[in-house]
């Protein structure tokens, strides 16, 4: 029976799958040997999988819901192991997580793992956070508690110490042949006059030689990191299979690690070709056939330009969620400059694209912040980007007259006069570089400007993600600094461990860590009772006249929603004239949405409810 439901799914996908495979590979052997696979994995996958997949099936728009709550974090800094994750649920559950993102946990070798993205082995989890058992273990519970499991794949490269990579460099040229080696430098210095360098300071260069091959090998990343050759169909084969293996863990968002990287052409820049579209394409078919109660999510650092397009179709889609990187960068931006024109104008982008697309939307990431803005829109306002980056870099580090802002620089680059930026939310916002100052003025400005910026994140459609301890208000880890296995990388600065006793303050509300958290539970618990949030909501930017508000409003069965964000740090006024009666979401007050006055780092959510009015 259970193979009469296979054989409907491919069916329906068959002939776009062999086109497309045939297109890339034209082999009819690789392509049957995928097919059996698609078979196998099917066979693989638990009742209590399927039963999920059925139901998602028939509700295949579940993860739109506006009361999905996202939150990233690494296992071993929240739980220590996966068992610890799972002993922790309940505080989730309180928190109002239902989609759980567990950070790379795949065995990788200590001190060359690039925080778990160079995988040595895709079948196991790292040793000291448990086994492949107890992720499926913790994903069943999840699932539950109606929470969903997000997991990296690392798809463009394996570690140096994957089973491959070692039969590579015994000489093998069978294994050889899964990633990029060359006789000599000629053909890699031919890339690299297109190819551009991801970490040229840390990493400079796209290749490295293999001693014990005596061959070059392309590493793109880290020189522990090879890259994965997807012009040979076994690559594509044995991945995809990889990526089931952990769909059938009870993994339910696959996130698709460096997803624009994965196809290299000589005499290209080896980014967004064609040929990517094509493989997540095949990778989307493989899981609607597989296990269609998993979504992909993909990880396209770039600007929207490049990031929408792996949306796909709606006829034939890609990726199902994509992360909103642009508006990241932009929010931290104007927290900088407090002028919010780059950041509406970024918005009025997001807001046109198609309401069938889902954005991932979030403040802080276990990553740096990258200034990859639109500087040609900001020329017309005189900001030359060399000297920009280096002022956003100096206030967020604190070294700007007024800022309480306490990041650190990665990445840096004096000839580029480029570096990106590291910190926690609550230490970029200021509330560390208060606390030390023993400013309780600046104290509570940044910390309403944490509960701002959060309230922001919540306004936009798509799936709002916190960074574990970001719900608290947890500060940078300067800890990492005396640690031989960390100090080189700045990132580890936001990485710290979970501070339970800061949760424990959670509900006291005259501790900072109770302040927010407070707030952002009520702020959640809104925007899950209030159709307005909803995703099918019409979203736009309204003119506040005054730059430094941004003003947002959303309409939807009935309900609009005028939502306003002052980024300055004084009191300013919104001169918006709108004349339906509203109500202060958070005052639960009736309010006037005309010459709306703000506190500095202050916002409001007016709410009118034209149901209500007609009462």
């Amino acid at each position: 029976m259970s193979d009469l439901v296979f054989n409907a799914r491919f069916r329906t996908c068959q002939d776009e799958l062999r086109w497309l495979y045939m297109e890339l590979y034209n082999d009819a052997q690789a392509y049957d040997y995928f097919v059996s696979m698609l078979k196998r994995m099917y066979r693989e996958r638990s009742r209590e999988l399927k039963d999920i997949d059925a139901v998602r099936e028939v509700f295949p728009d579940w993860y739109k819901d506006r009361n999905v709550l996202g939150m990233q974090m690494y296992t071993q800094c929240f739980g220590g192991t996966l068992q610890g994750v799972h002993e922790h649920l309940d505080y989730l559950e309180q928190t109002g997580i239902n989609y759980l993102h567990l950070m790379p946990l795949l065995e990788s070798p200590v001190g060359r793992s690039d925080g778990g993205y160079a995988v040595a082995d895709f079948r196991k989890v790292q040793p000291e956070l448990g086994t492949m058992e107890d992720l499926a273990s913790l994903a069943m519970d999840c699932h539950k508690r109606n929470m969903s499991v997000c997991l990296d794949f690392v798809m463009n490269h394996t570690s140096e110490d994957h089973e491959w990579a070692k039969r590579a460099r015994a000489g093998e040229k069978e294994y050889q042949d899964r990633y990029f080696f060359f006789d000599d430098w000629e053909i890699p210095y031919i890339y690299e006059r297109t190819v551009p360098q991801v970490f040229p300071q840390t990493a400079p260069g796209n290749f490295t030689f293999c001693e014990e091959a005596g061959k070059v090998v392309m590493t793109t990343f880290y020189p522990y990191q090879w890259d994965l050759n997807y012009g040979n169909p076994t690559v594509f084969n044995d991945m995809t299979e990889n990526m089931l293996y952990l769909c059938n863990q009870g993994i339910d968002v696959i996130r698709l690690d460096a997803t624009p990287y994965i196809w290299k052409e000589l005499g290209t820049n080896c980014r967004n070709l064609p040929q990517v579209h094509t493989l997540v394409r095949m990778m989307h078919l493989a899981c609607d056939i597989v296990c269609p109660g998993t979504l992909l999510l993909g990880e396209i650092v770039m600007e929207p330009s490049k990031v929408v397009p792996y949306f796909g179709t709606l006829q034939k889609p890609e990726c199902q969620m994509l992360y909103n990187v642009t508006t990241m960068a932009s929010t931290w931006h104007t927290v900088a400059t407090k002028d919010v024109r780059l950041l509406r104008h970024q918005m009025d982008t997001v807001f046109a694209l198609p309401k069938q697309y889902t954005l991932l939307n979030y403040l802080r990431c276990h990553d740096d912040i990258g200034w990859g803005l639109d500087y040609p829109y900001l020329a017309q306002f005189g900001m030359d980007e060399v000297l920009h980056k280096k002022f956003l870099n100096d206030y967020l580090r604190g070294r700007f007259p007024g800022s309480m802002a306490r990041g650190e620089l990665y990445n840096d680059d004096p000839k580029l006069g480029d570096a990106r930026m590291c910190g926690t939310t609550a230490s970029l916002c200021g509330i560390e570089g208060a606390l030390e100052a023993n400013d309780p003025e600046a104290l509570e400005s940044a910390v309403r400007l944490d509960i701002m910026l959060h309230a922001f994140l919540l306004t936009q459609s798509g799936i709002p993600i916190l960074y574990s301890g970001d719900e608290i208000g947890q500060m940078n880890d300067n800890t990492y600094h005396d640690d031989p296995l960390k100090m080189e990388d700045s990132r580890y600065l936001h990485r710290g461990s979970f501070s339970w006793k800061d949760a424990a303050l959670s509900s006291d509300p005259d501790t900072v860590q109770g302040q927010i958290y407070q707030a952002l539970r009520k702020l959640e618990k809104l925007r899950a009772d209030l159709p307005v949030f909803d995703a099918e909501a019409d979203v736009w930017t309204l003119e506040p006249y005054n730059d430094h508000i941004l003003a947002i409003g959303r309409y939807y069965e009935r309900q609009k929603l005028i939502a306003l964000f002052n980024f300055a740090d004084d009191e300013q006024i919104a001169w918006i004239n709108e004349e339906d009666p509203c109500r202060d979401l958070w005052t639960n007050e009736r309010r006037a949405a005309k010459g709306v006055k703000l506190p500095g780092h202050g916002f409001c959510w007016l709410l009118t409810s034209y149901e209500e009015l007609r009462r």
